[in-house]
């Protein structure tokens, strides 16, 4: 498969405090890749990094193959990455990303929330834009909810609605930053479900998740990360029913809403 994201020692400070303490992650196209981890170990910030909702401290970011941003050294000898605007203005609208909150306009239907940013960003007229908006929420799950406005849907319908906008901008990878957190337990399988679809139909995808049976039963790979850097990292199998590191088994055993399968023999 080919790369679609890669992270060369990504690392990002506030002040004198280190949040990620250089990851190394490839996701390869048509990947679901999951992270997973106590509050605080960075995968959130890691996200917003990939999203350059916040600009990384040091390392490098390449999408489908291209770094982002012009590598340059300092007069100590030292390699920075220097971003300019316009280039990551592009990268946003080919990395997209979910949030824990909905952050629909109110005002606009859902059909409307969809249809914005293709007609802002890319150009689209109405009418393409509005079949487009119709494939997306149809893809999850929602198209009868089109007219709607987000006041008159359930959290996990106005999320639905975020995924559909983001899907909307074709991305190359989507990025979910606990999509599930902010709704009620009976709504969080809808989410999810629209999810795993995504991953069926090859949607190339990186997560942070507290589901861990969404991981299991859903991603390629799983990355644990503590402390700021990617502590164990394989597939499902490996990394949530026969983890090698300590931490890793102790989060696990903390994670109760979570049932280990039998390992397969």
């Amino acid at each position: 498969m080919n790369e679609v994201l890669r992270l060369e020692g990504l690392t990002k400070s506030y002040g004198n405090v280190p949040v990620l303490k250089g990851i190394d992650l490839t996701v390869r196209r048509g990947e679901t890749v999951c992270l997973i981890g106590a509050s605080g170990s960075g995968k959130s910030t890691l996200l917003r990094c990939v999203n350059f909702l916040g600009y990384p401290t040091s390392g490098r970011i390449f999408l489908e193959g291209k770094l982002v941003g012009r590598e340059i050294t300092d007069r100590s000898g030292t390699k920075l990455v220097k971003y300019r605007e316009a280039e990551l203005c592009s990268v946003r609208a080919h990395v997209g990303m979910v949030f824990q909150q909905f952050n629909l306009f109110p005002h606009m239907t859902a059909e409307e929330n969809v249809m914005i940013a293709p007609i802002k960003i890319r150009g689209l007229t109405k009418s393409q834009a509005r079949d487009l908006a119709a494939v997306h929420l149809k893809k999850v799950g929602i198209l009868e909810k089109a007219r709607s406005y987000p006041g008159q849907l359930s959290g996990g319908q106005q999320q639905r609605v975020a995924i559909a906008r983001a899907l909307a901008m074709e991305p190359a990878i989507m990025l979910f930053d606990e999509a599930t957190s902010a709704l009620d337990p009976e709504l969080v399988g809808e989410v999810l479900l629209a999810m795993r679809q995504l991953a069926q139909d090859g949607t190339t995808m990186l997560v942070v998740t507290h589901e861990l049976g969404f991981a299991y039963n859903v991603a390629h790979r799983v990355a644990f990360l503590h402390e700021g850097t990617i502590h164990e990292e394989g597939t499902p199998e490996e990394v949530l029913v026969k983890p090698c590191k300590s931490r890793t088994q102790d989060f696990l055993r903390g994670h109760t809403t979570f049932r280990m399968p039998e390992p397969k023999l």
